[in-house]
């Protein structure tokens, strides 16, 4: 499924309950996050011509957001952006002790390859369509980080907060279950940089667009709690 527009230039492609995006500037695409090892399709009808990607960041490396990273690096020669905490993640991707979940999302159908290079990510705005800035997010895995785009009122934020738990069937405005997750109260601060950023929309790993704040959505994930 391609939802053009989730957010003005922001178009959000989802596979088995899993969300990654694709971010227009001037001709241009960043793509944040890269899907399930089935994902290659869909980002090909989300943006018809390969070589307009110019940069893949991730958000976290998680075998479910690192899919097709292998792949659009090594076909379309692109650099992939990663926290140096989740450079690890990125070298042995592996399910989470093998759990499926009640929607069957992680049923893999090819194993996501190790990345086989790795730009280490930095504070500040980075420097690829887009500019986002990088919002430190710690909590569901070491380097989880957020994207804020300013000019675009959005911010995607990975697996930070979600509207849906794929573990779980859980919907609504949560943090991932705590089975899933390396440090669950890291993961509970780590709202706070969301909810800074101020934006109007809010983009996750795992469940439709939250358009309705920032703010409004981690103090919901925050009153849910660790379950």
């Amino acid at each position: 499924m391609i939802e053009r527009e989730a957010a003005p230039g922001i178009h959000r492609i989802e596979d088995r309950n899993t969300n990654f995006y694709v971010v227009e500037a001037d001709g241009r695409y960043t793509v944040v996050d890269a899907g399930l090892p089935i994902s290659w399709p869909s980002l090909k009808r989300a943006v018809g011509s390969l070589d307009r990607i110019d940069a893949l960041v991730l958000t976290h490396g998680h075998f479910d957001h690192i899919g097709i990273a292998e792949k659009m690096r090594s076909r379309l020669g692109i650099p992939v952006y990663v926290h140096e905490d989740d450079v690890p993640l990125t070298e042995d991707p592996k399910p989470l002790g093998g759990r499926r979940g009640p929607l069957r999302y992680l049923v893999p159908q090819r194993k996501a390859l190790p990345i086989g290079e790795v730009h280490r990510l930095t504070d500040g705005t980075l420097d690829v369509p887009g500019s986002p800035r990088v919002i430190p997010t710690p909590g569901h895995t070491a380097g989880h980080v957020a994207f804020h785009f300013p000019d675009r009122d959005a911010v995607l934020v990975g697996d930070a907060v979600v509207m849906l738990d794929p573990f779980t069937a859980a919907r609504g405005p949560q943090i991932v279950s705590g089975s899933a997750t390396a440090d669950p109260e890291r993961a509970l601060e780590s709202l706070d940089g969301i909810a800074a950023t101020g934006a109007g929309t809010v983009l996750t790993g795992h469940g439709p667009a939250w358009r309705d704040g920032a703010g409004a959505i981690a103090e919901r994930a925050r009153e849910r709690g660790v379950t």
